[in-house]
C-alpha cells in the first residue's frame, strides 16, 4: 500500500491499512472461526480487527476476551452494556485506526477471501465507500424479502443511487468513517449517514455461504425500528406525506359535504349512520397516524437533546499488538480541527 492510500484529507494518517469492525451479537459459536480465518489475511500495511460485543447473552464476551488474549494480528474488544447493532457497529468506528474500514457480520457467511477482494476493489477505485451484493443471498425467505422491502424505503427516502444494495459488508475509507463518527445522535443508521455525506459509491458481488451455526438474529421487530429509525431520522418524507394525506382527504371531505347537500335539496336521502360512522373512523385513524409520526419526531428530539447515549461502553480491551490508545482518536481529532 503506497504512501498516498495511507494518507486520509488534509494529512491524517492511519497506523493500519484496514479495519475489519464486527458486531456480535449471539456469536459465541461463530466468532471465533471468523477470527481465525481473518487473522490469515495478508493485508499489505496490516489490517486489525474491531470487535464489538453488542450485549449478547451468551458467553460472547468471554470468547472474544479469548480471542483477544490469543491474537495473531491487533484486536480490540468493546464490550456493550446495552443492545443495537447500528450503535454497535458507530461504536467500532469510533476505535478503527486503518486507512479503510470493513464491516460485516459476525458469522462466516461473507468468506474472509472476499474481505481481500473488497479492499483491493475499494483501494483501485477511490470510491469513498464500496457496498457489496450478492448473487444468490442465502437467507430466509421472509429475510430476503425484508431486505428488498428496506432498500425499497431506502430509495423512496434516502435518494440513494439507483440499484444500489445496502449490505452490512461493505467497505469505507477513513474519511467517510471520520465524517459519519461526527453523528452523536441515540439513533444512529449507518447507511443514512453514509449517503448524507456522499455519493461517490462503487458496488462489488461477492459470495454469499449459508450460515453454519445458528440463526439470523434479526426479527421482525428489529427491522421495524430499522425502519423507523430511517424514516424519522434521516428523512422528513414521512411529514410530507402526512400533509399531503391531510390535504387530500380535506379535499374529499369538500367532496362528500358538498353532495350530501345536494342529496339533501333534491333527494330525501335515509339516515346515514352507518356512512357517518365510516367517516369518522376514517378520519380520526388518519388523524392519529399523522400524530403518530409527529410524536415520533418530537419523542426522538427530546431523547437526542437530554443526550441519550449512543452506546454504553462497559470496557475496552486491547491486545498487546494493537496500536497505542493514543494513535487512534489522533488522527480524527486532528483531522476535525
Amino acid at each position: 500500500m503506497t504512501e498516498k492510500e495511507r494518507t486520509a484529507s488534509k494529512g491524517a494518517t492511519y497506523p493500519l491499512a484496514l479495519s475489519i469492525v464486527i458486531p456480535v451479537y449471539n456469536g459465541a459459536r461463530s466468532i471465533g472461526e471468523l477470527v481465525g480465518a481473518l487473522e490469515e489475511l495478508a493485508i499489505e500495511g496490516g489490517h486489525e480487527i474491531v470487535l464489538v460485543n453488542d450485549g449478547s447473552p451468551d458467553d460472547s464476551s468471554q470468547v472474544c476476551r479469548a480471542l483477544v488474549d490469543s491474537a495473531q494480528v491487533p484486536i480490540t474488544l468493546v464490550n456493550l452494556a446495552r443492545n443495537g447493532e447500528h450503535n454497535a457497529v458507530m461504536a467500532g468506528l469510533h476505535h478503527a485506526s486503518g486507512a479503510h474500514v470493513i464491516t460485516m457480520d459476525d458469522d462466516p457467511q461473507n468468506p474472509p477471501e472476499e474481505v481481500e477482494r473488497l479492499l483491493a476493489f475499494a483501494q483501485e477505485t477511490g470510491k469513498d465507500v464500496i457496498y457489496t451484493y450478492y448473487d444468490e443471498k442465502q437467507h430466509a425467505a421472509w429475510r430476503n424479502l425484508g431486505s428488498r422491502f428496506s432498500n425499497w424505503v431506502a430509495d423512496f427516502v434516502l435518494e440513494k443511487p439507483e440499484g444500489l444494495y445496502l449490505s452490512s459488508f461493505r467497505c469505507m475509507s477513513a474519511f467517510i468513517v471520520n465524517e459519519i463518527t461526527r453523528y452523536e445522535g441515540p439513533f444512529p443508521y449507518i447507511d443514512g449517514l453514509i449517503l448524507q455525506v456522499t455519493h461517490n459509491i462503487g458496488r462489488l458481488m461477492v459470495r454469499h455461504l449459508p450460515r453454519a451455526a445458528g440463526r439470523s438474529n434479526y426479527t421482525l421487530r428489529r427491522l421495524l425500528r430499522l425502519w423507523m429509525s430511517m424514516f424519522v431520522n434521516f428523512s422528513v418524507m414521512p411529514l410530507r406525506i402526512s400533509t399531503i394525506t391531510g390535504f387530500a382527504l380535506s379535499g374529499l371531505g369538500a367532496l362528500g359535504g358538498a353532495m350530501a347537500i345536494a342529496e339533501a335539496l333534491l333527494y330525501s336521502p335515509p339516515a346515514g349512520w352507518a356512512s357517518l360512522m365510516a367517516a369518522v373512523l376514517l378520519l380520526s385513524g388518519v388523524q392519529l397516524v399523522i400524530l403518530g409520526i409527529v410524536g415520533e419526531y418530537l419523542g426522538r428530539l427530546y431523547l437526542t437533546a437530554n443526550r441519550k447515549p449512543q452506546s454504553v461502553i462497559r470496557e475496552v480491551r486491547r491486545s498487546e499488538l494493537s496500536p497505542t490508545a493514543e494513535a487512534r482518536p489522533a488522527a480524527r481529532k486532528k483531522e476535525r480541527a
